[in-house]
């Protein structure tokens, strides 16, 4: 579910909005996460994941939810909806941007440390910001998590990948059962 979120900047060279650093993407996903989290758990749904970035269209504020059962259009709208009236008055000064609230789909994202052990025995794929063990990227099964320890069973060995190494993990074609998520 998509909507538009429009900003009114004044035009000129000390109005353009600045490019997003790594470090400001972090706040501002972090304070999202701390407004939307609370609204998701009140309407009995999870946060599972949150993604802001540049893409071709402008900024993309991306929120994954998810229940018990799955997700209908109608959750989408309805955190859509109320999402963005608390992200219009909390979020200030980060220019445009689209919000666009989906389920997790298929490849769900592994974003929160407990993800980790939730998902042991699944397959995932995970890319690290420094070199781990001679590589960037893995694909293995779960074996869960560790003194902040990613621990993952790749080709007969468990390779411990640091949590704060991970730039991006997900699962790999992921089924869930009905009801099996755990808000």
């Amino acid at each position: 579910m998509k909507s538009k979120r429009k900003k009114i900047k004044a035009k000129g060279p000390e109005n353009r909005t600045k490019k997003c650093s790594p470090e400001s993407k972090e706040v501002i996903i972090a304070r999202v996460m701390e407004f939307i989290e609370p609204l998701c758990e009140a309407e009995g749904m999870e946060l599972v994941h949150v993604e802001y970035q540049r893409e071709r269209g402008g900024k993309i504020l991306r929120l994954y939810v998810d229940k018990p059962g799955g997700i209908t259009l109608d959750d989408c709208a309805n955190i859509s909806r109320q999402s963005g009236d608390l992200l219009d008055v909390n979020l200030e000064n980060i220019g445009p941007y689209s919000l666009e609230v989906s389920s997790p789909g298929p490849d769900r994202p592994l974003g929160k440390k407990p993800d980790f052990e939730r998902f042991k025995g699944r397959v995932a794929k995970i890319k690290t910001a420094q070199i781990v063990e001679g590589k960037k990227k893995f694909t293995g099964v779960l074996q869960g998590i560790s003194g902040g320890m990613v621990k993952l069973l790749v080709d007969d060995k468990t390779v411990d990948i640091p949590l704060r190494e991970i730039s991006k993990a997900h699962l790999v074609n992921y089924r869930p059962e009905p009801g099996a998520v755990k808000v």
